[in-house]
């Protein structure tokens, strides 16, 4: 099986129609038996068409994209790795650690971690609390 792109003469038409074969398509052609579907003459053509290239092409981006992935998680499990040697988890009370070591001035405290959500994180912001949001990976390993 063969696909061509075709165009109407008459009405500029383009569409794609297949063939078991090019002998196929030429002795339809010369038969008169390819007419355009829009207007219905047989001034029908072939036009350029480029070869179907993108499956090897769409494989090696997937690759690709697959080792960036691949790349980004690993630093941010170094980051994940560090933080949970060297910083305190909290979990869902990470806002009201944060304004108690920010108003009780627990400067030499050891660093928290947890979680707060967007509106949170902006109040504690807006407070004058600096905070930072990097991605945590859930630990998936058994």
């Amino acid at each position: 099986m063969i696909k061509y792109k075709l165009i109407c003469k008459h009405c500029n038409n383009l569409f794609d129609s297949w063939f078991a074969s090019s002998k196929e398509y030429e002795k339809l052609k010369k038969l008169k038996y390819l007419n355009c579907h829009n207007c219905n003459s047989s001034s029908v053509e072939k036009t350029l068409m480029s070869p179907n290239v993108l499956r090897s092409s769409i494989k090696t981006k997937k690759k690709d994209e697959n080792k960036k992935q691949d790349k980004i998680k690993k630093i941010i499990n170094q980051y994940q790795n560090f933080i949970k040697k060297n910083f305190e988890y909290v979990g869902d009370n990470f806002e009201f650690e944060a304004r108690s070591m920010h108003y009780e001035n627990k400067k030499n405290s050891k660093g928290i971690y947890g979680s707060a959500t967007k509106k949170q994180i902006e109040e504690l912001s807006e407070e004058g609390i600096e905070t930072e949001i990097i991605p945590w990976i859930k630990d998936t390993t058994n």
